[in-house]
């Protein structure tokens, strides 16, 4: 076990800062030297926010690390972020990028989060959500980003990418997609899709159900240009012996 105070320096603000634009320059250098073969749906991004004045980002959680390369600063966007300390390292790649901050999570300052969303989707800032994490199930959609489209009008535009040579962390829950340098790349943006105001809870499943197929579909059809293995969907972390406790107390 680590001595208390090496964990005290590894969970400090500076520490998080640190490891953040570590990350940061890393991901940016692989971005600058990947070899993109192709980068689809990114003009027609900024064209659809120049219409609706924003959108509705979302990406599977093993995919975010390059998902903010490509994004235009000119365009505000807003990430919904977890408040834990994974998520506040992934703040200061996100600042980096020029993309900002939602603080919230499912467990934590919920109902705050969600105002916040929509407020910026009022005012004309785009929003960025990981719709299965951090729980998972792994590329499984969750009703939330349908919600926020329903709500306020604005579509919904999933990210995805595949670069080749990546290592697969498998141990991870998500099988999160590590790239490495001077490798060749694909990236692509879903096309639109707008939930109705009026949409029934079955027309609201079906929408969900489309927009996961299109966006998991995408990815692996990258994945196989890539020479990426094929990574199935619907992992979920294994849960620490904290939760166990919990959720047996709560019975």
């Amino acid at each position: 076990m680590k001595p208390q105070w090496i964990k005290n320096i590894i969970n400090s603000p500076i520490a998080e800062k640190l490891i953040g634009n570590l990350a940061f320059y890393y991901l940016k250098f692989v971005g600058l030297t990947t070899r993109w073969q192709s980068v689809t749906g990114v003009k027609e991004t900024y064209e659809t926010i120049k219409q609706h004045n924003s959108i509705i980002v979302i990406g599977w959680h093993g995919r975010t690390l390059i998902m903010p390369y490509f994004w235009n600063k000119s365009s505000k966007l807003n990430a919904l972020v977890s408040p834990h300390r994974d998520g506040r390292m992934i703040m200061h790649i996100l600042e980096k990028f020029g993309i900002g901050h939602i603080s919230g999570s499912s467990d934590k300052n919920a109902k705050e989060a969600a105002l916040e969303l929509m407020q910026n989707l009022k005012q004309g800032n785009s929003i960025a959500i990981i719709p299965d994490g951090p729980r998972g199930p792994s590329m499984e959609l969750s009703m939330s980003p349908l919600f926020y489209a329903q709500k306020s009008g604005k579509p919904i535009m999933g990210i995805t990418y595949s670069i080749s040579g990546s290592i697969i962390v498998t141990k991870s829950w998500d099988d999160m997609l590590i790239p490495l340098p001077f490798h060749k790349g694909m990236y692509a943006i879903t096309p639109p899709v707008f939930i109705p105001a009026d949409a029934t809870p079955e027309q609201l499943e079906e929408y969900r159900q489309q927009i996961e197929d299109n966006l998991n579909k995408l990815t692996w059809k990258l994945d196989r240009q890539m020479g990426i293995p094929y990574i199935s969907k619907g992992k979920r972390p294994r849960k620490s012996r904290k939760e166990i406790y919990e959720e047996q107390h709560k019975k």
